[in-house]
């Protein structure tokens, strides 16, 4: 599908990866991007001027049907909460389930039939590694995981049964500027607020792979482009890992300090962590999309963006 000139919503679009999405979609595409975001955890200021927004409830029906309507081409469905935004886990299941339901249906009324969709490593659980997209049985840990297969399985159905073309997205752990609550930032916070010790959640050996959020949504857009109809899954990430320890390190050189590591203990940071994750690039290699950088220089990237917010 080619981008350029589109149409395009972005739910979700105050958030880390759906401003730079917006921008991206209106400055290399000159998309006409709708972002829609009820705010909750998002800033409406992260979204680039010239861009249409919408604040939208997309667990309410009404509010979505608003937001979705028949002149789009495309629909990038970003919204979605995390482990962090409720302190029951039913809560977050049925409200993502709930959005993407409710994003479904009305594109499906509005004749809308281009999606693509944020899902996460996290589908997966603890499989072997690199993990590829053809991997089974799905066994995720974490409730937030949950939540987003039954999203994938919600937007299959529409694939195969409603004419739909679908682009799903396991995506790494994405980095970079806006980002909070996640563990760049936080131990940003933590030495702000003590620069001789820092408490790492776990056992510090924890290894995922990161890939900073510029590159992924140039990803994103390439797999739209490229990518064939119906329904496509690909993971988005880098080729390499980096360790809960080393993102100490290098959190720690790029602030000048040199602090003491003390560890929460276990080898999960909380419950529903998956430890070691890498994914398999090859089919998005195959697309004609490498990951630019090592994992390392990804978290080093985002570490510099972030001191330059949080100072």
């Amino acid at each position: 599908m080619d981008l350029t000139g589109t149409a395009a919503l972005v739910t979700g679009g105050g958030g880390l990866i759906g401003s730079h999405l917006a921008g991206h979609l209106q400055s290399e595409y000159g998309a006409d991007v709708r972002v829609a975001d009820d705010f909750s955890k998002g800033e409406r200021d992260r979204i680039p001027d010239g861009i249409d927004v919408i604040e939208a409830d997309l667990t309410d029906e009404a509010e979505t049907r608003e937001a979705v309507t028949a002149d789009l081409d495309v629909v990038f469905h970003l919204a979605a909460y995390t482990d962090t935004n409720f302190d029951d886990d039913r809560t977050l299941f049925e409200e993502n389930t709930e959005m993407t339901y409710n994003v479904l249906e009305a594109m499906a009324d509005a004749g809308v039939s281009n999606l693509a969709f944020t899902s996460s490593s996290t589908v997966y659980g603890e499989a072997p590694r690199p993990t590829p997209e053809d991997y089974a049985p799905l066994e995720p840990i974490s409730i937030y995981g949950s939540s987003k297969l039954a999203d994938e399985a919600l937007i299959s159905t529409y694939a195969k049964s409603y004419g739909f073309s679908a682009w799903v997205y396991r995506f790494a752990n994405i980095v970079g500027p806006y980002q909070r609550g996640n563990v760049i930032p936080d131990f940003i916070q933590k030495l702000q607020a003590d620069p001789d010790e820092l408490e790492i959640l776990g056992d510090g050996r924890q290894e995922k792979s990161y890939l900073h959020v510029t590159d992924c949504v140039d990803a994103m857009c390439h797999v739209v482009e490229h990518g064939e109809r119906d329904l496509n899954t690909y993971n988005l990430g880098s080729r390499t890992t980096t360790s809960v320890n080393r993102i100490a390190d290098i959190v720690a050189e790029e602030m000048g300090l040199d602090p003491e590591y003390s560890y929460t203990g276990g080898d999960r940071g909380w419950t529903g962590d998956v430890p070691k994750m890498r994914l398999s690039v090859e089919k998005l290699a195959a697309l004609g999309w490498e990951p630019p950088a090592s994992s390392d220089d990804d978290v080093r990237a985002a570490t510099r963006d972030l001191l330059a917010e949080l100072r």
